[in-house]
């Protein structure tokens, strides 16, 4: 559930924990930025940085109106320019805000090398929205920017208060040589923290203000964490902390944000009785889900008629009841998970609840309970050990979207206290579907037999699980003809081929998803494969199999290795000879690369082959069986991935 959805729930603990007697002004309402400027010198380290960040300055405090509690956040930067690229990334200075937000004060300038200002004000604000995600863009056209400028911007906005979780990164793609945050509150409640990546921590001033206190931190001169690391987790990595309200001395209430309120709230709000009217309708549609006594398969029918006859939105608006929602054929957030949970029950399913978080945006930390985890939902079904994503329309179960895996969640299960149902809320870790499920399999053979000019190549392809979810889901979206292109261009990719006698598909369709392999069948000359060079044919046979990414690591790696998910790669060939052909080079097809973990082969790529008189067949191996890579192992694991792109390059020299 989307972060709005979680206070709508739970807005009632922001009010009674909080509320002010009276009105108060906040602190940083004179707040400016200095009227003399400074084109100071950057320090020598950072004169070949394309940007640096040289002050960033966020100021939060809680405070009320005597009625409502919000929070007023203050922005602060400025930004050393310094290529032109960085010119081109800030010629606009965005000023997001939620469309329910208010802006109180906004303004920027450009301090150019030669100390002239450019002021920008409200009449040089332009505004684009975002209806889907709910933002709306303020923006300032900037011009005449140079190398050597500075870029200054501040706002100042009005908003719902952020207490129930907020992670703050201290952290960029730029170095930044000056961080500063402060929250200010009153003195009757208490918030906590956390610092995550070799952050120090947050300080709290209690005497800076009068009933007030300061939680605060500092940092200088931190270095960039750029995001150009290929199979890595930067979110992850970076230096951060989160803060989240804790206590009320006033009313005594401590852990005011905890996932056992949390669980318990969820649970009543989405397992209500169902009126008479809206349990028919329940029945009527579960009446028309094909039955199966294998559960896996009996969640796999019940999640494909949701998804192929109620469309889901999470901006749709909120229906009365079930029976609405199955009449109108159209379901918001919550409307989709009551749906689901009840046709779970009909079935006698038993599911868990499932609330995380995008693991590349936001880790879900099992030692600091903040509701910000707790973005997106999935359910998990016991008896099965396999999940289901309710909101994602291309996905079938057991497959869930990747990020939402190999990482903790809160699992809300049911429990029965002296005969009343409720909700209990437990971390456990979400795991993804191993190598068993995600394969790729490639069966192919080379035939001589008639020409050794022009061979006649037939390969089978098949991509199981996430590598299947990346073509199956189109044939149900696309026109017939443009499938049929779409169609080539995928064998084109595998083949480096252009021209084909027949391509042919397989399991394609929604309704393979999760059941079956997309199989791709494809037939071609190999012409374009084969040089001659005197008496002696050139073979390009790793081609065969597909361009390979090969890996390059220019710089000293940062970042440890976290990939998408475990995969597996299994390819076969087969090639065939005329009577009394030679072949050199065969040795080439033995490689042997492996990433080795703690006493196992989690990464590997193995080859090899065995020829008879007129017959080669070679087969190799690659898989990955887990998702996180140390730092050390780097290197064995860049042997990997380029091992493939090892094979890829091999030539065998055929001689008749």
């Amino acid at each position: 559930m989307k972060k709005i959805a979680l206070k709508t729930i739970l807005v009632f603990a922001f009010i009674s924990i909080c509320n002010y007697s009276n009105a108060q002004e906040y602190t940083f309402k004179n707040y400016d930025w200095d009227a003399k400027v400074s084109t100071a010198e950057i320090p020598d380290k950072y004169k070949n940085e394309v940007e640096v960040i040289l002050n960033r300055n966020v100021k939060i405090e809680i405070a009320s109106d005597g009625k409502d509690v919000f929070q007023y956040y203050l922005f602060h930067e400025k930004i050393y320019i310094n290529s032109d690229d960085a010119i081109e990334r800030n010629n606009r200075i965005y000023i997001p805000f939620n469309i329910n937000e208010s802006v109180i004060e906004t303004k920027a300038r450009v301090i150019l090398s030669n100390g002239k200002i450019i002021s920008l004000d409200k009449n040089d604000i332009k505004e684009e929205v975002d209806e889907e995600k709910g933002i709306k863009f303020n923006y300032f056209a900037v011009t005449g920017i140079e190398k050597g400028a500075i870029i200054e911007k501040l706002y100042v906005l009005k908003e719902f208060p952020e207490l129930d979780g907020k992670t703050i990164k201290v952290q960029d793609e730029y170095p930044i040589l000056n961080v500063n945050f402060e929250l200010i509150y009153p003195n009757f409640v208490k918030f906590i923290t956390k610092s995550y990546n070799g952050l120090s921590e947050a300080t709290i001033d209690t005497k800076r203000f009068e009933n007030k206190e300061v939680l605060s931190l500092s940092e200088k001169e931190i270095p960039a964490l750029h995001d150009d690391e290929k199979y890595a987790n930067w979110n992850a990595n970076l230096k951060m902390f989160r803060y989240k309200l804790y206590e009320n001395y006033n009313t005594g209430a401590k852990n005011i944000y905890n996932y056992k309120k949390f669980a318990t709230t969820i649970y009543e709000r989405f397992n209500e009785e169902l009126d008479k009217k809206s349990q028919k309708a329940v029945d009527e549609f579960c009446a028309s889900i094909p039955k199966s006594k294998d559960t896996q398969e009996q969640v796999w029918n019940i999640e494909n008629k949701i998804k192929k006859t109620i469309p889901y939105n999470r901006y749709f608006d909120t229906k009365e009841n079930l029976a609405d929602v199955i009449k109108a054929k159209q379901a918001n957030q919550s409307d989709i998970l009551k749906l689901y949970l009840a046709v779970f029950k009909y079935f006698k399913i038993e599911t868990n609840t499932v609330f995380t978080s995008n693991r590349y945006k936001d880790v879900f930390d099992t030692e600091f309970e903040s509701y910000e985890s707790l973005s997106e939902i999935l359910f998990y079904f016991p008896s099965v050990n396999s999940y289901l994503c309710p909101t994602e329309i291309e996905f079938r179960t057991p497959l869930v979207p990747n990020y939402l895996t190999n990482q903790y969640g809160l699992f809300i299960k049911p429990k029965n206290v002296g005969g009343i149902t409720m909700g209990t809320g437990e971390s456990q870790f979400i795991q993804i579907p191993g190598t068993d499920i995600t394969h790729d399999v490639m069966e192919i053979t080379v035939d001589f037999t008639t020409d050794l000019q022009n061979p006649t190549i037939k390969s089978k392809m098949s991509f199981g699980g996430f590598s299947g979810m990346n073509f199956q889901p189109i044939k149900d979206f696309a026109d017939p003809k443009q499938y049929k292109d779409i169609l080539k261009e995928v064998a084109e990719n595998y083949t480096q081929q252009k021209e084909f006698k027949s391509i042919a598909a397989e399991n394609d369709g929604l309704d393979f998803v999760g059941k079956k392999p997309f199989v791709l069948n494809v037939e071609y000359e190999g012409k374009d494969l084969v040089q001659k060079a005197g008496d002696n044919y050139l073979f390009s046979v790793g081609k065969i199999i597909g361009p390979q990414l090969e890996f390059y690591q220019e710089n000293k790696r940062i970042l440890p290795v976290e990939i998408d998910y475990p995969h597996s790669y299994l390819r076969k060939i087969k090639i065939i000879l005329p009577e009394g052909t030679t072949v050199k080079n065969l040795d080439k097809f033995n490689l042997n690369f492996k990433t080795t973990i703690n006493g196992k082969d989690e990464a590997v790529f193995v080859s090899n082959y065995n020829a008879t008189k007129n017959e080669i067949n070679v087969e190799n191996v690659e898989y990955y069986k887990i998702m996180n890579y140390p730092l050390e192992k780097f290197d064995e694991y860049k042997a990997v991935i380029n091992a493939a792109a090892d094979f890829n390059k091999i030539v065998i020299i055929l001689n008749k």
